[in-house]
């Protein structure tokens, strides 16, 4: 982390003109993400990871608009048909295109879980880094409240959540938000605990800055790794629970059509030999799963390299 003290403290040395202060933080911030996305290049389970969840997002968002399916008006004529020429994946109990259903199911599959991906990593970020630098009293209340939140099943509130309210998509991305953002909190905290003591800190201080601005402008960005790798897994980690939830009667009511949704139909009918109406459910909430999982995994390794070369 030397190229960063150096950085910041030729930032907010007293008495520099801002113009020349700010024109070698340029160069080198560039540098340093060109030399992450080089380094994520060569990683090839993290390539791997994102090729696949960019082809997931073609099939989800493009597929529709080629391949035409109603997924609205159920078809009793078409019920449980095998694979075949018109329905490649076959029809499903209602008459529905497993393919065309695949397709839209994904959509709010992807939607809700990057969403919340965004919203629990940005605000479990700011809150950790609050509490880490901020230390004391204040950082023992923040962290008991996590602690709180924590200690309630998650299941178990969605479950009751779904019973009381209508389950849509915003309120979905707001229940799990609030559910999710407790471990980028954790995380964002130890690596601010360890931040707020390098010298480019203490710099800023000396110079007047503001705890406010510390924490904006050079704790939460020289964190940014560890929370970029963590709002990968935190995608994955909504799929599965929306997944669940819908497995288990509680996701998108109808006429959305969710993953889950088509595994816990299916499973009634798995025993009458219509596997097609079960595994490529299973099969692509897998894949997404992994895929995500390949792309923090290589986001990690590049990471840590980078830190060992340092």
């Amino acid at each position: 982390m030397a190229e960063v003290e150096t950085l910041h403290i030729s930032a907010e040395s007293p008495g520099e003109d801002p113009a020349s202060a700010s024109a070698p933080e340029v160069v080198p911030a560039v540098a340093r993400r060109r030399s992450f996305a080089a380094g994520f290049v060569e990683n090839r389970t993290g390539v791997v990871g994102l090729g696949i969840v960019v082809a997931i997002g073609v099939f989800c968002f493009l597929g529709p608009l080629v391949y035409h399916s109603d997924q609205i008006h159920a078809n009793i004529a078409l019920t449980n048909l095998a694979p075949g020429r018109g329905h490649p994946l076959g029809t499903d109990a209602n008459g529905f295109d497993i393919l065309g259903r695949l397709m839209v199911g994904g959509q709010s599959a992807l939607e809700i879980s990057l969403a919340v991906a965004l919203m629990a990593t940005c605000f479990g970020a700011l809150w950790g880094a609050v509490s880490g630098f901020t230390g004391g009293v204040i950082d023992a209340i923040m962290m008991r409240i996590v602690d709180v939140v924590i200690a309630v099943p998650a299941i178990f509130l969605l479950i009751y959540l779904a019973t009381v309210f209508r389950p849509t998509v915003p309120l979905l991305i707001v229940v799990l938000s609030l559910l999710s953002w407790l471990g980028p909190a954790r995380l964002v905290r130890g690596e601010t605990l360890s931040l707020r003591t390098r010298e480019f800190v203490d710099a800023v201080r000396a110079a007047g800055g503001r705890s406010s601005r510390i924490v904006g402008r050079h704790i939460i960005p020289n964190a940014l790794g560890t929370i970029s790798v963590n709002a990968t897994f935190q995608v994955a980690d909504a799929i599965i629970i929306l997944a669940t939830l819908s497995f288990l009667g509680f996701g998108l009511p109808p006429p959305a059509v969710s993953w889950g949704g088509m595994l816990s139909q299916g499973t009634t009918y798995l025993l009458d030999g219509y596997w097609w109406e079960v595994y490529p459910a299973g099969l692509i909430v897998m894949v997404t799963v992994v895929a995500f999982n390949f792309i923090g995994d290589g986001l990690r390794d590049t990471l840590d390299a980078r830190l060992r070369e340092r």
